[in-house]
């Protein structure tokens, strides 16, 4: 493995007075090597042949500058490729006493004054070099200077000195995750990985990170691209709180196996040539190609063993890549395949909220309970009992999901010269879950006299000391709602992209791509309520906030006869189809010191939504339920919880019981479709001021935007259209003050289109006599948008530290709202509704004629604004003596407030201990994020709605038994972290436990080979 690392002088070395560019190999001018080194400017091309050739390179930058290096491909001695290689150059290689290779001009030259850049490496760690090339660079960057080479290091650090790299040359902010190595992201979840970036807190449900919130926003405001296309991804929850499929602009991240990906990026901060659409930042995604490795044949496979704490089952993953380069180096083929099976329980006890008889509208039965305490009447109602708060249906709760992910990736390049490289990518994912869930709810949802399987017969009441919690109570005459769901989803992605990059001249390149992707979701349920006989039904908080004592008196709920009707609650399909068209063509112009960019890019965007019902019968359940199928229900949670009978859908399905197929329900569809072109100009360049140098980044970008949506209303086709546009000013300042200090300031103006969900016109509810409008979207609302301004100063001291500070400010100038307005109804409505059966002209309601009041979303300018900072240190304890050299740390912490701050953790926390030594290395992480705003209000009665902020810890590592194979064992949630979500009640201050859940730990052991 060449370990070179980067050593940085401000004296003169060799030639003085000179910048220097020196890149680590080791001596070896006559052997034989294989190169793939493409003809480009002479500070990439001379650190890449040296890279290659395993030599000791040392050359003035200001000879360098200006110099274009021929294409050096094929097997030849070292000597024989450098002669190619600076072919045409009038560079002239000599070689010194110590067998460093200088390059200098036939005739002396004025030196000029600057730093040095020296690299070393250990003459040990050569043989076992980095198979993957240097992450590529953006034909739109300003010149870099020679300290921008990229440090080939493998592993755990050589993952974060690559991201420090990209980090440290880029023209705005941007964090990146880089593959520790072939088919090897460092998390196997892509979530899980983001959320090591500062600025970053991830969600994860059923045990797995799915959605990402950065700086303080939501999935919905984060713009994800895929081979540099936006892309869909969309799934359907895999916990308890997933009860529709995503058909917002979210990205569901664990649809795709990390295997397949090889790089990370998150843009921080607006570029004119990054596409619109993401005010908290843009999160790349990029694939393997044949060309991103340096041998002309590259293969890898990993096979792993999945083990969970709490299913106590073993599942498999696989995961393989080829890739081939023709001799001569014009043609690359790349295939890889990830494949994954996972089993998830999700166990926990659960209040479905708590509320108060007043909150809901109703009262106790008057049956004189024994009340322990004195209850607060703080909510005013005429009997203090009902002021209590209580859990509407307390159930302990099992979702068991048996889910499945295949993904392939495909890549096709063909370089006929130096000048045009030509790629088409190709990847598919499919994401399959069977989820069965048992809930034993006992009916607390309302109050008064017990009957037709509602109410309840208070007996007993405990008041906890504040005086408004139900802490404790006994009742009579409970009816169990026993709830059993069976899901199966599926979501399938497919993309293709064709991408060109032309080179018409040294100064001027071409690049143009069009790419299409889709995502096609869809989930079943069949869910049924198995209601019991009346009994008795205590529970008791007291001694466990979360998981209750349960008492059932005489009454067995594993006892068949006590079941004794049936509800079909739910019988349906939903469909959530999304699709995208891109192209783009963009024209960049280098100059010595600048480069000038502009581009224009379509995209065609479009989201289906569909669903339909199936038969829902009663019946007598007793003679189809079975004993509960979880041996070790509740184990490893911090209480008890008990098992019962739960519905045989086999047994249900044999009968007949279900008639199969759906009707639509043509009223629920619908379709919007977003067509945006937009264009922009960039101009990067660099100035110096006195010794420092200044990096810009500077553009304008122009998006318009067309959204049309679709419905059936009132059984009459209805669409409405309307169009935006914006202007998008970006400048990036990057001061280069020392050859290890960089300070940067940033200013964008930024947007995100309102969320689907906001923009279709489905199932409005008229009211005539009234004039009314309700339930419906509203397709003429204008982006989000905002004014964003951020400030750093990076360190990057010693071979790989950082020490990062950041402060960020985003000004909202335009969000939204519900509001109620009164205007005239849009005339694509006057069909359907005058269509529609309720409507009748004596109302005096025609919407031609008369304005009807909305209950809509609307544009809000009030403005708000999102503020914060990030404080980055990573840093190998190379100054240590021996092995604890080896060890390291990345951490970082991200502090976040806002108006609004739903979704929003004001503190998140990272850390990663890692030991990485060229034989085994581990690592430890710790992930903590404070509580966060689910909703607000909370529904029935709560001020809030909150999600408790866990910590997860964890664990990976690697034994290297040689060069190609590796032992891994790594471990996810370790600790079995827990998953909470609270009320807080009508003070704002309880903290009312709606779910309580776990997934247990999972344990991965793994072999991967490479070649």
């Amino acid at each position: 493995m060449m370990n070179a690392q980067l050593r940085v002088f401000s004296g003169s070395l060799l030639l003085a007075g000179t910048t220097l560019l020196m890149v680590s190999a080791v001596p070896a001018f006559a052997q034989v090597k294989t190169f793939d080194v493409a003809a480009q400017p002479a500070q990439q091309g001379i650190p890449q042949f040296a890279q290659q050739a395993d030599i000791q390179l040392l050359v003035p930058e200001r000879l360098a500058r200006g110099h274009k290096t021929s294409a050096v491909r094929g097997t030849m001695p070292v000597r024989d490729g450098l002669t190619r290689l600076l072919s045409g150059t009038n560079l002239t290689p000599v070689t010194q006493a110590n067998g460093v290779i200088v390059l200098a001009e036939a005739a002396p030259a004025r030196a000029s004054k600057a730093a040095y850049i020296v690299s070393d490496s250990a003459p040990a760690m050569v043989a076992a070099a980095d198979p993957i090339a240097a992450p590529a660079q953006n034909a739109d960057e300003a010149p870099q200077p020679a300290d921008d080479v990229v440090v080939v290091v493998t592993g755990i650090r050589g993952s974060l000195s690559k991201a420090r790299d990209i980090k440290r040359k880029a023209a705005n902010s941007v964090e990146s995750i880089v593959a520790e190595d072939i088919g090897k992201m460092p998390d196997l979840n892509l979530a899980e990985s983001i959320q090591r970036v500062p600025g970053v807190a991830m969600s994860r449900e059923g045990g797995e990170g799915r959605n990402i919130t950065l700086r303080g926003f939501g999935p919905d405001f984060t713009r994800t691209t895929l081979n540099g296309m936006e892309v869909p991804a969309s799934s359907d929850g895999l916990d308890s709180g997933g009860v529709t499929i995503n058909a917002g602009r979210a990205f569901d991240f664990h649809l795709f196996a990390s295997e397949l990906f090889n790089r990370i990026d998150i843009q921080k901060t607006q570029r004119a040539s990054t596409e619109e659409g993401g005010i908290a930042g843009t999160v790349d995604l990029y694939s393997a190609r044949p060309f991103d490795f340096r041998n002309n044949f590259t293969i890898s496979a990993s096979v792993q063993d999945n083990y969970n704490t709490l299913t106590t089952k073993h599942d498999p993953r696989v995961a393989f890549l080829v890739s081939k380069k023709s001799s001569d180096g014009k043609f690359g083929a790349l295939f890889s395949a990830a494949i994954s099976n996972r089993t998830v329980h999700q166990e926990g006890y659960a209040s479905v909220r708590w509320t108060s008889p007043f909150a809901n509208g109703d009262s106790w039965a008057d049956s004189n309970p024994t009340v322990t305490g004195t209850p607060s009447n703080a909510c005013g109602a005429a009997d203090p009992l009902d002021c209590l708060w209580a859990p509407r249906l307390p159930r302990a709760d099992f979702f068991g999901n048996d889910q499945k992910r295949v993904g392939f990736t495909g890549s096709l390049q063909y370089r006929p010269n130096d000048q045009v490289l030509i790629t088409l990518d190709a990847l598919h994912s499919d994401l399959t879950n069977d989820r069965y869930s048992y809930n034993s709810m006992e009916w607390l949802l309302t109050h008064g006299t017990a009957g037709n399987y509602t109410g309840q017969t208070p007996l007993s009441f405990t008041i906890a000391p504040d005086g408004k919690q139900l802490i404790a109570a006994s009742f009579d005459d409970v009816t169990s709602w026993y709830e059993s769901r069976h899901q199966e989803s599926k979501s399938a992605f497919n993309q293709v992209v064709l991408s060109g990059k032309f080179k018409l001249t040294d100064q001027l390149t071409i690049d143009a791509m069009a790419g299409t992707a889709s995502d096609d979701a869809d989930r079943t349920e069949l869910r049924f309520y198995y209601r019991s006989i009346p009994h008795f039904y205590a529970y008791d908080y007291t001694s466990n906030p979360y998981v209750p004592a349960i008492s059932y008196g005489s009454y067995d709920p594993n006892n068949a006869s006590n079941y004794v009707n049936a509800l079909t609650a739910s019988n349906r399909i939903n469909n959530v189809k999304k699709e995208n068209f891109t192209s783009k063509f963009d024209v960049t112009y280098n100059a010595d010191s600048f480069s000038l960019k502009g581009g224009l890019n379509y995209n065609n965007r479009k989201v289906i939504y569909a669903e339909g019902y199936g038969a829902s019968p009663s019946f007598n359940p007793s003679t189809y339920t079975k004993p509960f199928p979880i041996s070790n229900f509740g184990s490893g949670l911090d209480g008890t919880l008990n098992k019962f009978r739960v519905a045989d859908f086999d047994a249900i399905a044999a009968a007949g019981v279900i008639t199969p197929g759906y009707s639509d329900n043509a009223a629920a569809g619908w379709t919007v479709g977003e067509e945006t072109l937009g264009g922009y100009v960039e101009l990067n360049a660099e100035y110096y001021l006195g010794e420092m140098r200044l990096r810009t980044n500077t553009g304008l970008r122009y998006a318009k935007t067309n959204v049309s949506s679709e419905a059936l209303v009132s059984g009459t086709p209805v669409k409405t259209e309307v169009s935006y546009d914006n202007y998008l000013p970006s400048i990036n300042l990057a001061l280069d003050v020392r050859d290890d200090l960089v300070v940067r300031g940033s200013y964008g103006r930024s947007m995100t289109r309102p969320g689907l969900s906001s923009l279709n016109i489905a199932g409005p509810v008229f009211g005539y006599t009234t004039r009314t409008v309700g339930n419906v979207g509203n397709p003429a609302l204008k982006p989000y948008e905002s004014n964003d301004t951020d400030l750093s100063v990076e360190w990057y001291f010693g071979k790989e530290g950082l020490l990062a500070f950041t402060v960020f400010n985003k000004d909202i100038v335009r969000s939204l709202k519900t509001d109620v307005v009164t205007k005239m109804v849009d005339p694509s409505f006057w069909p359907a509704m005058y269509a529609d059966p309720q409507y009748d002209p004596s109302y005096n309601a025609d919407p031609a004629v008369v304005p009807y009041t909305f209950t809509i979303p609307v544009n809000n300018d009030d403005g708000n604004s999102v503020k914060g900072f990030e404080l980055t240190y990573n840093q190998p304890f190379t100054f240590l003596p021996g092995v604890w050299s080896k060890f390291g740390i990345a951490s970082n912490y991200t502090h976040v407030s806002a108006k609004d701050s739903t979704g929003l953790s004001p503190n998140s926390y990272n850390a990663t201990l890692y030991y990485d030594a060229e034989k085994y290395g581990a690592r430890i992480s710790v992930n903590k994020r404070d509580d966060y705003l689910l909703s607000e209000p909370g529904g029935n009665g709560h001020l809030q709605e909150r999600k408790f902020g866990p910590t997860h810890v964890d664990f990976a590592s690697f034994y290297n038994v040689n060069q190609n194979l590796t032992i891994t064992f790594e471990g996810i949630n370790i600790t079995d972290e827990v998953e909470r979500i609270y009320g807080t009640g009508d003070t704002g201050v309880m903290d009312l436990t709606r779910e309580y859940n776990h997934t247990g730990a999972q344990w991965i052991l793994g072999l991967r080979y490479k070649y």
